[in-house]
This record gives structure tokens, C-alpha cells and sequence, in this order.
């Protein structure tokens, strides 16, 4: 097991009044986290996989609750988005059962989201867990050991089960994405093409760390836009994508409407395009190094609460920087190169601005992925 940032942060709110709820991805280790915080304690876990379980949460009163926790102080719901109307079951909970400390993790911010938010306003703390950051893998791992997979790192991703099956990643990421991804972005929203929604992955995919047009998607994919939009809002909220818009203040030729499309996990990205190829045979090792800094960044800042905002920019002279990020009221500029290549960096960002431009490659990538 990694050892997970968010252990502490957890731990820290048992016993405050409140649900505890952790979302993410399928097979991210919400699960192990909360069965590791609560180990050699006593617990009442409710599955949601188990239809049994589901029935018998699905719109309970009062007394049918106190007859489910019995004497139990500690409470696991998991995979929680499955149950019908489970918002006011955890309500009823933390209202009529103050001595019962609740833990709920769900797969998706789909249901889970919709249902807890104005059920469980005030009565709850939220965290997000991602597949393995590269500060756990290199606190598991070691500093010689980490970096010496960067390579398999960039083609097969964090996923706690891909990195725990070595000689067995492609398997695993099949798995992955058949049985969980899919399953759950069809099991979670209305999407009734699963064949449209692998086709605006792949393309995602082949797009990843470039703008995005919706306009194009809709034409690759053969939807209109207002559904190619829909359908990236649940890949979203599926934990399987996420946004950069484009940073524009002052500056008239700025690019101010764009928005660019990364992958929670390299891996899952490979594996939707079906390459493994090794680094020094691939045309997009450039793309795979700035989803996996961007990724991990976006890790970093969601964990510790560092409130940065996170964009790109580029004007319409093609002036471009691939990372700005606003901290404190200070912004800084980076520059992703897999190789050391120092490029000349776009002066009238730098003066606008008052900002930094750094380089991030191989040699120096470990302090952008670590904030400390």
C-alpha cells in the first residue's frame, strides 16, 4: 500500500460531527485509505456493490437506521452514489446519530455530488483522491527508484493495481477501462452511445495538452456540440478528464475563450489510444510529459490547498507558455521540455505581468511536482 497524503488530513477531522466523504475514480484506493485509517477499530462497512445492501439503505426512516447501526460508532458506506436517495439517509445520520462518526466514499462526483451537496450542507468534509501522486510513489519508492521508472511511469500511469502489477500494466489497464471507466460513465449519466463516447475519448486523447475546439469535435465525432460539451462535462465528473482555460487579463491578441483537455492518469490515456510504444519511438512524448507535470501539479494543489489557479496562454501571433499559474496574486509561467531545450520565452507575458518563466524538464521536474 502507498501511503496516501490524505491519510493525515483525514484523520485529523474523525470525531469533529461531521461525514467524512472521499470521492474519486474507480480503483484510485479510496476504499484501502479508509479501511487503513480505521484499522484495529470496530465498523460497520456497508458495501453499495452488494444489492442487498442497497435495498436496505435506499430510503430509510429513522428507527430503520438505528436498527441497521445497532451500536456501531463508526460508520463506512461504500461506492454510496449507488444507493437511491442516499442523501437523506446520511442526513437522517449525522442529525439523529451524533455519536456515529460516517465515512462514505463514491466512485464519481455524479450522483454523489448532486445528492450530498444540499442534504449534507455543513455536516460534511469532501476529499478527493487521485490515482497515486508522484510525491507517495517517490516516498514509497525512493528517490533512485522513482526516477529510474519515469519512462514506465509516463506510458502506464499511477494507478495503485498498474503500478502493484509490474510485467501485467496493459492487462490491468484494460481491465481498467472496460470494466470501471466505461461502466460507470454509462451507469451514471444518460449517455445511451457508448460507441460516440469512445470515439470523443480517442480524440480527446490524440488532443491531449492541445486546445480543444468543440466546433471540430462535434464534426470528428458526429454529434453537435452542445453534446460533445455534455458529454466532457461527465468525463469530468468521472474523474477521467479535466480543463485548462486560457489566462487573459490585458492584453488585446490574447486567447481568451480556449480551453486545453488533460488526462487524470497517463495510463488510461494510452490505454483508450491502445499505444505502449516506448518513449523514444513516440511522436507525442512531448504530450505525455506535460499531462503527467500538469496532472501531478493539479495533485498538489487540490491536496494542500494552495487555492493556485491553473491555466495557459497563448495570443494570436502564437505566442504561447504551456503552464500559468496564479498564486498569492503573483503569477508565474512554465515551460514543459522533455529534453533540456531552453526556448526564448514570450517578453510581453514576462512585462505585463511581472512574472517568471522556469523551464521544467527531467533534470528539475521533481520540484514542480512537490510543492512543499
Amino acid at each position: 500500500m502507498f501511503a496516501r497524503f490524505l491519510e493525515k488530513r483525514i484523520q485529523e477531522k474523525i470525531g469533529s460531527g461531521k461525514a467524512i466523504v472521499l470521492t474519486g475514480a474507480r480503483q484510485v484506493g479510496k476504499t484501502t485509505l479508509i479501511n487503513h485509517i480505521l484499522d484495529g477499530l470496530e465498523f460497520l462497512f456497508l458495501d453499495a456493490d452488494d444489492p442487498t445492501i442497497r435495498t436496505i439503505l435506499a430510503n430509510p426512516n429513522t428507527e430503520e437506521i438505528r436498527t441497521i447501526l445497532a451500536d456501531h460508532k463508526i460508520v463506512f458506506i461504500d461506492e454510496a452514489q449507488r444507493i437511491p436517495g442516499i442523501g437523506l439517509t446520511l442526513k437522517i445520520i449525522t442529525d439523529q446519530f451524533k455519536n456515529v462518526q460516517l465515512f462514505v466514499s463514491g466512485s464519481s462526483s455524479f450522483d454523489l455530488g448532486n445528492v450530498l451537496n444540499e442534504p449534507l450542507t455543513g455536516r460534511k468534509w469532501e476529499y478527493e483522491l487521485f490515482p497515486v501522486s508522484w510525491e507517495e510513489y517517490e516516498d514509497k519508492m525512493g528517490y533512485v527508484k522513482s526516477v529510474q521508472q519515469l519512462d514506465n511511469r509516463l506510458l502506464y500511469g499511477f494507478y495503485p493495481e498498474v503500478i502493484n502489477n509490474q510485467g501485467k500494466e496493459k492487462e490491468t489497464l484494460k481491465n481498467l477501462v472496460n470494466s470501471y471507466l466505461y461502466r460507470d460513465l454509462l451507469a451514471f449519466s444518460d449517455i445511451r452511445r457508448p460507441e460516440v463516447l469512445e470515439k470523443l475519448l480517442q480524440a480527446l486523447a490524440l488532443q491531449m495538452g492541445s486546445e480543444v475546439n468543440y466546433n471540430e469535435l462535434s464534426k470528428i465525432v458526429g454529434i453537435n456540440k452542445l453534446t460533445v460539451q455534455k458529454y466532457i462535462e461527465i468525463l469530468e465528473k468521472g474523474y477521467i478528464i479535466f480543463k485548462l482555460n486560457s489566462f487573459s487579463r490585458n492584453l488585446r491578441n490574447e486567447i481568451k475563450q480556449n480551453r486545453k483537455i488533460y488526462f487524470y492518469d497517463n495510463g488510461i490515456r494510452n490505454m483508450i489510444i491502445g499505444n505502449f510504444n516506448p518513449l523514444d519511438l513516440r511522436v507525442d512524448k512531448g504530450a505525455l510529459w506535460e499531462n503527467f507535470l500538469v496532472s501531478e501539479r493539479r495533485k498538489q494543489n487540490l491536496y494542500k490547498d494552495t487555492f493556485s489557479k491553473m491555466y495557459f496562454w497563448r495570443t494570436t501571433q502564437q505566442q504561447e507558455i504551456d503552464f500559468v499559474e496564479e498564486s498569492n496574486g503573483q503569477i508565474a509561467g512554465y515551460e514543459f521540455k522533455w529534453k533540456s531545450r531552453k526556448s526564448a520565452s514570450p517578453q510581453k507575458f514576462i512585462k505585463t505581468y511581472q512574472a517568471q518563466i522556469s523551464l521544467i524538464n527531467k533534470e528539475n521536474f521533481r520540484d514542480f511536482v512537490k510543492i512543499t
